[in-house]
């Protein structure tokens, strides 16, 4: 389509439509009252009304033009209003002398109002009517409305005269936000004309302040509800922050307080550059493309961009897949970069109201009187290039930053000594001056020595790191950070972009430092005052992600950007390989604590041998705690922390060299010999033939208050003659409520567990399964805490154990049971995950190491189990960790005779069959959004 064409040729011709329409009143003389060419009229209307959106969906097809998208919309919109009063008026109302009081102005108002739509937006409407009313108006008003309704429209409505609407508006702000949109659709322009000319006169005028107060409120309560952060990872197209209501917001804020209707009246008004104008328009544009393509793929007024919809949106707007980025990431960082670009625009339009004294130079919502009185400027000690201008960091002259750019990074310094909020001003100078940090500025000793002092602060780093993101700084000083700037990844796991990622970690380091997270992160609390070099702990917690999105493994990759970086920011060559070592291994932690046995002294060794010292141990704790942390909420509970303090706590005695191994058999012994000494009450001859009923891995691996209780717990089954006994200790601080069995053992145990607990709603994650010598099975299995007191948890735990006691005895069904509670679930279909299953007999001296991979699912922790125990394999311990989508469940395994599985054949058939198992749902549809899984959460 070329500029010259009409955007809007050939949508709707809403003549030839009004023909046909009083057509069919042809044989009733004109009159269309009847309830057989109603029903034929509003039949015309939706085949009309559904070609017209169909051929608006083609067009944004083809151009692309979201903002042009809306508008088409609009004016189809506009057309069959016209078209149904007309009719209406015409052809069921007749009135053959209309009286003054027979009039009607059809008003658009809300967004409506602007002249968009988008396909599922709600239509908002203001029937206009004289003051002197008769029952005409009410007639034709409720003709168009349940005209509108049988379409199938969504309609927001209001019928009033000048009068009320004025009144109103003064009360209501949300009534006078929608007046302020209001546009003349049809009927009686003289009415429209009059409610904006009073409008204007006795509600608007005066009340700038008021109004700019309310509506920054109201966008703080909005950001509040949505995720206060513009990068969380499913966004909400409309109401999330860096969203179309912030844009919509400043041209509230220009039409009220300017009193302008245009991008080039803000120009005028010095509001805005034209290349301010130029990033609006084009973000905007954007963000209707894809709000309607949402609503146009999912048949509804869909407005966040979830991950099942995130694929399909970035295949319609035309996004291919490039080297270490998938299409959907690059679509999605676009969108992160113009939600960035609307922040930008939101800070310069504040500035602009602070210069003309509609704004106090408070953060951003916290709006004061019509006036406050601008305070002196000061000189900022020791930076004679800034100055405290009006409680805000000005600079002292605008060439500040020419004359020396290694002020682009001394003003964050400052801000940071002083905790001191950027004057709008400046921000703005600050963004026409990116092109000064130059390679220069970037090896530059003394930019470097301040970015450092930024980044290590023990004031708040995280602020001042995302201002300077914000600003555009740090990603020109820091190029391999300005990489990852935006840049999302496509899985359930993390929340936000990797650059928030990597700031917002470096705020939770701060409040671990500070002492603020110690009831939750007790021992990296105590761990990160010990450590002797902060500096290497805050650089490698920046950096521990910046090769995200690059074709190659992203900790080596980093590592060596650390390499290459750490002498750029002063770091000695002893810090730079430390620097480099955690992020190499900055996973590594997180993965032996979550998916090993921590009980098999291999791990631990193995672990050992990785990190070498101590110090590093130290460092690479802490940094996990902040890491894991700073993927999002709820992410970290206390099941992790524990995992990571018991994997500190076993590995550290290995690398000081304080854990003497004692013989196997004397460990045994002395395992024994606590129990007894806590066994008191017992007599000898029962203390003996407990000792014959474990076997040694049992007296080595299992903790003595669990010991006591287990062996308390099978006396009083032997004495009540019962197959079964069951235990519940819920762990608060841990988030975890323990299990404990005691069963007949059979192969199929443990799957019947998983079954129960999955169909109680339960997420098992750990078990560990023990055998006595006398028939036993002691399976021992931690699942998530789900209520806040002990008392309820306790009773929610002893209902599984009833169930599981139920199916045992075969009272309860669970393949039956797990299937209906499969299939009553909603299903994922956006994430592809590859299968992958390990054998490994390296991990272990006495087991096989199966470590299963695949896409997450309702029920698969119950088929796994249940494939092993058809496999012939004795289960020792299963570890359960879920990383959003992508499940990695791990199990220690024997054979039957309790020996490694060696034998080649076997193992390809082990994978094989486990491949099948967490492949189950091959060839129905894949799930469409995230759903629960048996075992893990």
């Amino acid at each position: 389509m070329t500029k010259s064409q009409d955007p809007f040729d050939g949508l709707i011709d809403a003549d030839a439509l009004r023909h046909r329409l009083t057509a069919l009143t042809a044989e009733s003389d004109g009159d269309g009252s009847g309830t057989a060419i109603r029903g034929q009229v509003l039949a015309e209307l939706k085949t009309v009304m559904r070609d017209a959106r169909a051929l608006v969906e083609e067009r944004l097809f083809e151009d692309g033009g979201g903002t042009l998208c809306a508008q088409r919309l609009s004016h189809v919109q506009d057309e069959v209003l016209r078209v149904i009063y007309d009719f209406a008026i015409h052809h069921v109302y007749r009135v053959k002398n209309p009286s003054a009081a027979e009039r009607m102005s059809i008003v658009a108002v809300g967004g409506y109002g602007r002249g968009t739509l988008a396909p599922g937006s709600d239509v908002d409407l203001l029937f206009l009517l004289p003051y002197k009313q008769t029952p005409w108006g009410e007639q034709v008003v409720e003709y168009i409305l349940y005209m509108l309704w049988d379409m199938g429209l969504k309609v927001g409505h209001a019928t009033r005269n000048v009068e009320e609407c004025v009144r109103l508006s003064r009360a209501d702000m949300t009534i006078r936000t929608a007046i302020l949109e209001a546009r003349h659709v049809w009927g009686e322009r003289t009415l429209t004309d009059e409610l904006l000319e009073r409008f204007d006169k006795e509600v608007v005028a005066g009340s700038g302040p008021e109004f700019i107060a309310a509506k920054l409120a109201e966008r703080d309560q909005r950001h509040t509800r949505q995720g206060a952060s513009r990068y969380l990872v499913e966004p909400n197209v409309k109401e999330g922050k860096g969203g179309l209501r912030d844009l919509n917001t400043l041209f509230w804020i220009s039409k009220y307080f300017y009193r302008v209707r245009t991008g080039s009246g803000l120009v005028k008004a010095g509001v805005f550059t034209r290349a301010d104008i130029k990033r609006f328009r084009k973000g905007e544009d954007f963000l209707w493309a894809v709000r309607c393509h949402l609503h146009f793929l999912t048949g509804r007024a869909e407005e966040r961009l979830s991950f099942d919809l995130q694929r399909d949106i970035a295949v319609r707007l035309g996004y291919t897949q490039h080297p270490g980025m998938k299409d959907v990431e690059r679509f999605m960082k676009h969108y992160f970069l113009v939600a960035k670009d609307v922040g930008d625009l939101t800070r310069i339009f504040c500035a602009a109201l602070e210069e003309q004294h509609a704004k106090a130079p408070q953060p951003l919502s916290q709006l004061i009187g019509r006036i406050t009185r601008r305070s002196a400027r000061r000189p900022v000690s020791g930076a004679p290039d800034f100055v405290i201008d009006n409680g805000r960091l000005n600079v002292a002259s605008p060439g500040v930053f020419e004359k020396d750019p290694v002020n682009l990074i001394r003003l964050f310094a400052v801000s940071d000594r002083l905790s001191a909020l950027l004057h709008p001003e400046m921000l703005k100078l600050v963004r026409r001056s990116l092109k000064l940090v130059t390679p220069a500025v970037r090896e530059d000793p003394e930019a470097n020595r301040l970015f450092l002092q930024v980044l290590t602060s023990r004031n708040d780093p995280e602020t001042v790191l995302r201002r300077m993101n914000e600003t555009g700084v740090l990603g020109r000083f820091v190029p391999d950070f300005g990489k990852v700037v935006a840049m999302m990844q496509f899985n359930m796991y993390h929340h936000y972009t990797v650059d928030e990622h990597l700031i917002r970690s470096i705020g939770v380091l701060g409040e671990i430092e500070r002492g603020e997270a110690g009831e939750d992160h007790p021992l990296s609390t105590d761990l990160i005052k010990t450590v002797q070099s902060r500096r290497v702990l805050f650089v490698a917690m920046f950096l521990h992600d910046i090769a995200k999105g690059r074709p190659e493994d992203h900790s080596t990759a980093g590592a060596r950007i650390a390499r290459r970086l750490c002498p750029r920011f002063g770091l000695s060559p002893t810090e730079t390989d430390t620097v480099a070592w955690l992020i190499e291994h900055h996973l590594d932690m997180s993965t032996t604590a979550q998916s090993r046995d921590l009980a098999d002294r291999k791990t631990i060794e193995d672990f050992a041998r990785t990190v070498q010292n101590l110090e590093r141990l130290k460092l690479l704790l802490v940094l996990t705690v902040a890491d894991i942390r700073a993927v999002g909420p709820n992410v970290f509970n206390g099941w992790k922390g524990q995992l990571l303090r018991t994997l500190y706590y076993e590995t550290e005695p290995v690398l000081t060299g304080g854990h003497s191994v004692l013989p196997h058999e004397q460990r045994v012994t002395r395992a024994v010999e606590e129990l007894e000494a806590e066994l008191g009450d017992w007599s000898a001859e029962e203390l003996a033939a407990y000792r014959e009923r474990h076997y040694p891995a049992y007296w080595l691996r299992v903790p003595i208050e669990r010991k006591v209780a287990d062996a308390r717990m099978i006396r009083e089954a032997d004495l009540s003659g019962r197959g079964f006994a069951s235990r519940v200790a819920p762990h608060a601080f841990e988030e975890v409520t323990e299990i404990t069995v005691l069963a007949a053992d059979h192969p199929r145990l443990l799957s019947v567990i998983a079954g129960a607990c999955f169909v109680a709603g339960a997420n098992i994650v750990d078990a560990q399964i023990d055998t006595t010598t006398d028939g036993f099975a002691l399976d021992t299995i931690f699942i998530s805490r789900e209520l806040p007191g002990d008392a309820d948890e306790l009773r929610r735990g002893e209902r599984i154990c009833k169930l599981i006691e139920k199916a045992l005895r075969g009272e309860e069904r669970l393949p039956e049971s797990v299937a209906s509670k499969v299939a009553s679930r909603t299903r994922m279909k956006a994430f592809r995950v590859e299968s992958e299953v390990l054998v490994n007999n390296a991990l272990s001296n006495r087991h096989t190491v199966l470590e299963i991979t695949g896409l997450d699912r309702p029920g698969l922790l119950y088929d796994l189990t249940r494939a092993i125990s058809d496999l012939n394999l004795n289960i020792n311990s299963a570890h359960i960790a879920t990383f959003g989508e992508r499940v990695v469940d791990v199990f220690y395994v024997t054979d039957l005779t309790g020996q490694k599985i060696a034998n080649i054949g076997r193992q390809e058939a082990i994978r094989d069959r486990l491949r099948a198992a967490v492949d189950g749902e091959a060839g129905e549809d894949q799930p469409r959004r995230r759903a629960r899984r048996a075992g893990a959460a």
